[in-house]
């Protein structure tokens, strides 16, 4: 059952996103005659008095459409209220609308998260947990395992604090190349293992290590309750700020140290099956992982690649800055380019994903 909650969910920040496209278009008076979730074959749709819903097999995408370019529409081409008739500031608003609102969403999902469930809290315990380990990574080469449970680095004791966890990324950033002795606990055992961060570069240019290993503070989690409004409203803000913040950093460092991190890259199979591991942990875990995953996607959309949203602005910005749009074959190269990119993409993380899931 929590396979399908997170199908669900995934299909509702879907729906969230296209919703704020179309919404920004109607509340402008500008015409979107299509209203899809999913891609494939239509599963429902209803043809209302302007536009049509659908409904599609794949829950895995959704658009709106527009009549710009329908051959079949009566509405005249010098229509005002067609898109790209315009002005380029209408045009910015519907197509940064979707990112709009899954950064809207995720924080109202954050807030909804902290006043009826509370202020997630950790107890915490000496150590630092381990979990996952990346594929040949130097922790793999190490023998580190998922669910490591590391009590000293460098004969540096982690206490049952929040900022065991900062010491002991500092001591594997401070040491690219460099052995590192880490005295961890392995279910009732204790040992040693010497690991070697890899040297990657910072933002700044510098060398820090890195050995492929997602960090968890140690404890026993608890939800404390708010103690008003304010409370709520303060703890969701910076909740929210600390993902998106999170997020970005992962994104930036994708685009800088791909070889280190592309591995890390999820397709919906992977997407899918980690947020029913912590739904069947946990049922309230989904109010996080619908944020988590919400702010990903408004970060995905405004990057400036073909067939997402940041694309399409980037040609507006062009035709702000030139005050004439980009040709219309230059686009429409772009964006097909960019979508069969997309789909490659896609297809490769679900069969990837899919393969790492069967049994070896």
């Amino acid at each position: 059952m929590s396979a399908l909650q997170v199908i669900l969910l995934l299909a509702l920040l879907i729906f969230v996103h296209e919703l704020g496209h179309f919404l920004a278009a109607r509340l402008q008076g500008i015409y979107a005659n299509r209203f899809s979730i999913g891609f494939g074959p239509v599963l429902w749709k209803y043809q209302g008095e302007q536009t049509e819903y659908a409904l599609r097999a794949l829950p895995l995408g959704g658009f709106v459409g527009f009549p710009d370019d329908d051959p079949d529409s009566e509405i005249p081409p010098n229509d005002p209220n067609l898109l790209r008739n315009r002005p380029v500031m209408d045009r910015a608003i519907v197509i940064s609308a979707g990112v709009i609102a899954n950064l809207l969403f995720a924080y109202f999902v954050l807030v909804s998260q902290v006043g009826l469930v509370g202020i997630p809290t950790l107890n915490f315990e000496p150590g630092v947990k381990i979990a996952p380990v990346m594929a040949d990574s130097p922790a793999q080469a190490a023998g580190l395992q998922d669910g490591d449970l590391v009590l000293r680095v460098n004969g540096i004791n982690l206490p049952a604090q929040r900022e065991s966890l900062d010491l002991l990324k500092d001591e594997i950033g401070r040491n690219p190349g460099k052995a590192v002795k880490l005295e961890l606990k392995r279910g009732d055992a204790q040992q040693t293992l010497d690991v070697t961060p890899k040297a990657t570069k910072s933002a700044t240019g510098e060398d820090i290590g890195r050995i492929g290993v997602g960090l968890a503070s140690n404890g026993t989690p608890f939800y404390k309750r708010p103690s008003g409004i304010g409370n709520v409203i303060g703890e969701a803000s910076n909740r929210f700020q600390m993902i998106v913040v999170q997020t970005v950093k992962g994104f930036g460092q994708l685009i800088t140290n791909f070889g280190g991190t592309a591995n890390q890259v999820a397709g919906p199979v992977a997407i899918v099956s980690e947020g029913a591991k912590l739904a069947k942990a946990d049922p309230t875990n989904l109010f996080t992982f619908a944020a988590l995953i919400s702010i990903n996607l408004a970060v995905i959309n405004i990057l400036p690649l073909p067939a997402l949203d940041g694309g399409q602005l980037m040609f507006l910005m062009f035709e702000a800055i030139f005050r004439k749009p980009v040709s219309k074959r230059i686009q429409d190269s772009f964006m097909q380019t960019g979508l069969v990119l997309m789909l490659g993409l896609g297809v490769f993380l679900i069969i990837r994903d899919t393969a790492n899931l069967l049994p070896k």
